[in-house]
């Protein structure tokens, strides 16, 4: 039992167990996997971003890398998939710095849902300039077979999740609030666009600074 808290946990009971139960090691595994699979990550963004999606080739992410071909085949199962965890990455991201800000609002006792939604707006648009490499990559739409579908359903959650932050507590979203979620969240997706290849950090700010305005007088 005790082995199997240490695993679950991968903390105060790996240091405890030691070699004897095992946990240190698997705990150096785990690292070097983690480590295996950012290598490969970072190099094929460098790639991608060089040569673009249709150009890359799997030589040039390995040998920047450092890692073998089998690992990436193994951990990402080849360019596509490469590709995907890049795109997962800075979805997963940008999603979790705007669910953190409407908390935040909320926890300081905000309850207006445009208010919240423009907090949430915020946080997502700085993260377009703060990972601005990975997200000038999906900017031309360029990526392996049904990656156009992959962004689409992205979006569609977005949209969904955008609607319920806007329409507060209360009654169903009638086709209004859809209409305006739809809206209001292409505006921030193109917006995403113009951040990403901004020039500098003080023209990034003064773009989503600018977007939010227009949010709240669409909003309201």
């Amino acid at each position: 039992m005790r082995t199997s808290r240490a695993r679950r946990a991968g903390g105060a009971d790996e240091t405890e167990n030691g070699a004897a139960g095992g946990t240190v090691t698997g705990g150096r595994q785990w690292a070097r996997a983690d480590a295996t699979r950012q290598a490969l990550l970072s190099a094929a963004l460098e790639v991608f971003a060089d040569r673009g999606y249709a150009d890359a080739g799997i030589a040039e992410i390995v040998e920047r890398s450092g890692i073998s071909v089998g690992s990436l085949y193994h951990h990402y199962g080849g360019k596509a998939g490469l590709y995907v965890a890049l795109w997962e990455d800075l979805s997963a991201e940008q999603e979790a710095s705007a669910a953190q800000a409407v908390s935040a609002a909320r926890k300081d006792g905000e309850t207006d849902p445009i208010t919240l939604f423009i907090a949430g707006a915020r946080a997502y648009l700085r993260v377009c300039w703060e990972r601005r490499d990975a997200a000038r990559l999906f900017l031309g739409g360029e990526g392996p077979s049904g990656s156009s579908l992959m962004r689409r359903s992205r979006a569609q959650h977005w949209i969904a999740q955008n609607t319920k932050l806007l329409r507060g507590a209360g009654e169903p979203a009638g086709r209004a609030e859809q209409v305006l979620s739809l809206v209001l969240t292409t505006v921030i997706g193109e917006a995403g666009r113009e951040i990403a290849t901004a020039e500098s950090e003080a023209e990034a700010t003064e773009i989503i600074e600018e977007v939010c305005r227009i949010l709240i007088r669409l909003a309201r």
